[in-house]
């Protein structure tokens, strides 16, 4: 809590690291957080983005509350709260809204809810991105990757191109974990690539194209 910048988490440091490249250092993003969880990812944008406007969709009402008292946010975020399903929730937004960046962190395994682990929903949640917005998608699976793959078939039905960035022990399904996707609005950029290698957790792989295909089959 002292450093909000400091995330415990692997999968989490990972997301955190992917917002880092969607817009100049420093600079405000919108996002919208599809899973509040402990509000971990929007303390780190206020933290690293200061002025940024979120939105945090959150379906479990006692979480989200248990999180605002214990754990309150830093002075002077800008933080809308809503407790609902996330595609009603997304789609009961304005119509105008637009966001730098859409976190979905929600699924896991076998558990993984029908409506939301869906091309349609990835191209709802998709329209509601700026020009160079980002849709990072957290996937918990088991060895065998079964949602990860259905879930990379479903975004690249949605989305121009997209990106796999995990621990790299995770690709080769020898144990669960979390497996980062994520959705661009355009040709995922080398530059990318190299920046999350670097920045980690390590070891690290991203997969993207041919790459990728041996994943998703």
């Amino acid at each position: 809590m002292a450093d909000p910048r400091e995330i415990f988490y692997e999968y989490l440091r990972r997301i955190g690291h992917v917002v880092d490249l969607a817009a100049e250092p420093g600079e405000p993003i919108r996002a919208l957080h599809l899973g509040a969880g402990a509000l971990t990812l929007a303390r780190y944008i206020q933290a690293t983005r200061p002025g940024s406007a979120q939105y945090a969709v959150e379906l479990e009402r006692e979480l989200l509350d248990f999180v605002l008292l214990k754990l309150p946010m830093p002075q002077g975020t800008t933080l809308t709260t809503h407790i609902g399903d996330a595609r009603e929730a997304l789609a009961e937004l304005d119509a105008g809204a637009r966001f730098d960046v859409v976190i979905l962190d929600i699924f896991s395994g076998p558990d993984a809810p029908e409506h939301i682990a869906c091309k349609e929903f990835y191209e709802e949640a998709a329209a509601r991105l700026g020009p160079d917005g980002v849709l990072i998608v957290n996937v918990g699976d088991e060895p065998a990757l079964t949602l990860v793959k259905s879930q990379v078939t479903a975004l690249r039905q949605a989305m121009p191109d997209v990106a796999a960035f995990a621990e790299t022990g995770m690709f080769e399904g020898r144990y669960p974990g979390n497996i980062i996707l994520v959705g661009t609005g355009r040709k995922w950029s080398p530059e990318w690539t190299a920046e999350l290698l670097a920045r980690g957790p390590h070891p690290a792989t991203v997969l993207t194209g041919m790459d990728l295909d041996k994943i998703a089959g």
